[in-house]
């Protein structure tokens, strides 16, 4: 097996693994982190979810099965072990051998996200003990609840990583456009006066994925072809505008059970938009808007970083350029780390978070009382 190059007894190796509200498949990548916290990624790859997979993951998240109860315990082991399939695959690629990881960051499949209930849950599929059986890694995951109990929203949880990787000498905004998207402003290196801030902005991919797979028989508007062939209707967007989530103050967060298709059908149902064509071209530019009016709110922002699915949808990405023309916005990938790897990159700087003892939550951005460990730890 491949000797990774220890320049330190204090550098480590990480796993990183993500599966988005988007469901485009599991990212995976394996991370340097040295002692004084330089983040390398070594290798990455993104792995499909097999559909029949995907289609009851997405049914039970929008409340679509009638024994949720059994369908959660046995897509609970099912993505244990796809994640610990990929594991392994990333592992045999690129011939390195598991005893050469110190752990696993597995953020898990979401299927709930209820933060403002009495009771504030979330709940985060892909059991860890199998990872960290089949693999004979130390998996670290449930990470959301913790923050949860310390009076936070469990989200998001990827700012601190932004911070550590991002930061520049200006203010600045990174926007992660996965099935929902999240917003984090970064305060200049010089700032000491003000926090990182982080929420959840509103709907990202999932909805347009969602009715490109019903009405055009396609997974995703690639690069937002489809979405460009449409008008956006003005009166539906604004009854979309009008929805309580986008005038609420941070902290805050959503998921596919909060916009999901029952939500779109219902505002449908009201309009008299039927060409399927300009109800994507209006979800695009719900996107685009409440990212843009989020951004435009912070006066100060020097520029704009996009990673996550979006990125890849030029038609997005040019609106969210015309709505913020002062600004540049650009790729993640321009300042050292590729958009399609930045959360799974996350999650392993996280897990290596928990293994030192050290918090992994911003109170700033969750709204917790304080900072906190992060996740559980599966030992091999």
């Amino acid at each position: 097996m491949k000797e990774l190059n220890h320049t330190s007894t204090q550098d480590n190796y990480f796993i990183g693994l993500m599966s988005g509200t988007s469901l485009d498949g599991v990212d995976t990548i394996i991370c340097k982190i040295t002692a004084s916290n330089q983040f390398s990624l070594l290798y990455s790859a993104t792995y499909p979810i097999p559909e029949i997979l995907k289609e009851d993951l997405l049914a039970l998240s929008q409340k679509q099965q009638i024994n949720e109860l059994d369908q959660y315990a046995t897509l609970d082991v099912q993505m244990g072990h796809l994640f610990a399939d990929c594991c392994q695959h990333l592992l045999k690629t690129h011939n390195v051998s598991s005893d050469q990881i110190c752990a696993i960051g597995s953020h898990g499949q979401t299927l709930r996200h209820y933060p403002k209930q009495s009771y504030p849950t979330t709940l985060q599929i892909g059991d860890p003990n199998i990872i960290a059986q089949q693999t004979g890694i130390t998996c670290i995951a449930d990470f959301r609840r913790r923050d949860m109990a310390a009076g936070g929203q469990g989200a998001p949880l990827v700012p601190p990583f932004h911070q550590a990787i991002f930061t520049a000498d200006y203010n600045r905004a990174v926007v992660n456009i996965g099935g929902i998207a999240n917003i984090t402003f970064l305060p200049a290196f010089s700032d000491k006066k003000n926090a990182v801030l982080g929420y959840d902005s509103g709907p990202g991919n999932g909805l347009m994925d969602n009715w490109c797979k019903q009405h055009f028989n396609c997974a995703y508007d690639q690069s937002g072809t489809l979405a460009s062939q449409g008008i956006v209707d003005k009166t539906l967007l604004s009854a979309f505008l009008n929805e309580p989530f986008f005038s609420q103050k941070a902290p805050k967060s959503t998921g596919r059970e909060y916009f999901s298709m029952q939500w779109l059908n219902s505002h449908l149902k009201k309009s008299a938009q039927k060409n399927p064509y300009n109800v994507l071209a209006t979800l695009l530019e719900l996107t685009s808007v409440t990212i843009a009016n989020e951004i435009l709110s912070q006066h100060s922002v020097g520029d704009v970083l996009i990673c996550g699915g979006g990125v890849h949808n030029v038609q997005l990405m040019q609106r969210l350029q015309n709505l913020m023309p002062n600004l540049i916005v650009s790729s993640t990938k321009a300042y050292g780390l590729h958009p399609d790897w930045v959360e799974a990159s996350a999650f392993a700087w996280l897990a290596q978070q928990t293994i030192k003892s050290l918090s992994g939550n911003l109170p700033s951005v969750t709204g917790a009382k304080q900072k906190v460990i992060l996740g559980g730890i599966w030992q091999a």
